[in-house]
């Protein structure tokens, strides 16, 4: 990715550091508005993916209330009701904690940690962040009759399943299968691609154009159920609870994407993967594009989800800001 600053450290009002990534804005009719850095070049969208797995899902017979299908959809905070959640979709379809494949990990949220060690508990695949997503895809295989051990397998048929539709919505074909954090198959795509497949998300319309009833029920379920996307501390959260209308995803390695219900779309990726900078560039980008100033838009709130503040002695000396043009 050919990077370029798009942040700058200031403590003090002295700039310290920078950092670099690539943005990416689409118009509502789905051409570049602008872009900053490489907008073409493949990348690892980390989480940002998981909306469009869940499509892929959706589309082979995946069938859930909104809630749960909002988390599928997730990086959750392992919060109790996340947990439940999980435990909802994998007992749906008959089975357990146990058949999840995502590695023994602590939530994600403090409070949520710190409350799973007073009770003595450890490390769990149910507490994962990426615990909806993997059992969702087990329930899938489960109405599929398809092998649930293997799931994770690239050459398994639900992941054949998801790469054909996530080829499809981003516009192009995979360059890159790698193996994400959480064990399962992670697919590259540009961030115009990435900006692409949600907008599709946001209107509800297939690559062609025309309506997806799928697609509907993913952006909807993220609507209607943003704290199961993520946590109830999360900026992401913030972001789409400020903005009417508004679907997302963060990921790790500083990946972010965003779309409006009216087409605009926007991802972006910092090349050191900073998550500070990350929500930063993305309420500079939404201000660039004019959200902030449009009806309904609650501007303070998503101004606030981009503030990152630098302490000295414990106060704020300083802050990150967004410097791309």
């Amino acid at each position: 990715m050919n990077a370029v600053p798009v942040a700058e450290i200031v403590r003090n009002g002295f700039v310290e550091g920078h950092h670099y990534g690539s943005l990416v804005a689409l118009d509502a009719d789905g051409s570049v508005a602008w872009s900053v850095g490489d907008a073409d070049v493949p990348v690892l969208p980390r989480s940002c993916n998981k909306p469009v797995q869940a499509l892929g899902m959706v589309r082979v017979g995946l069938d859930l209330p909104p809630e749960l299908l909002a988390l599928a959809c997730a990086s959750h905070s392992g919060e109790p009701f996340h947990v439940e959640g999980v435990r909802r979709i994998l007992a749906g379809v008959g089975l357990t904690e146990d058949a999840l494949k995502t590695p023994p990990d602590y939530p994600l949220d403090d409070d949520a940690r710190e409350a799973v060690i007073r009770e003595g508990a450890g490390r769990a695949p149910v507490l994962m962040n990426c615990s909806g997503k993997h059992a969702a895809m087990l329930a899938t295989c489960v109405v599929n009759g398809w092998p649930t051990d293997t799931y994770r397998d690239p050459e398994h048929p639900l992941q054949q399943a998801i790469a054909a539709t996530f080829a499809e919505v981003t516009g192009a074909p995979i360059a890159v299968t790698a193996v994400d954090g959480c064990g399962a198959p992670l697919f590259s795509a540009s961030l115009a691609g990435l900006a692409r497949a949600f907008r599709r998300l946001a209107l509800g319309v297939s690559a062609s154009g025309a309506p997806d009833a799928d697609a509907v029920r993913i952006a909807d379920a993220i609507r209607a159920h943003p704290a199961y996307v993520s946590g109830t501390t999360r900026d992401e959260l913030a972001l789409l609870t400020a903005i009417p209308g508004a679907i997302g995803k963060a990921g790790a390695e500083g990946c972010y994407a965003v779309a409006l219900p009216d087409g605009r779309a926007f991802a972006l990726k910092t090349d050191d993967g900073a998550a500070r900078v990350r929500p930063v560039l993305m309420v500079e980008a939404l201000r660039r594009a004019g959200v902030l100033d449009e009806a309904g838009v609650d501007a303070e709130a998503v101004r606030r989800t981009g503030v990152v503040e630098l302490l000295g002695g414990g106060r704020p000396v300083g802050e990150i800001r967004a410097v791309f043009s």
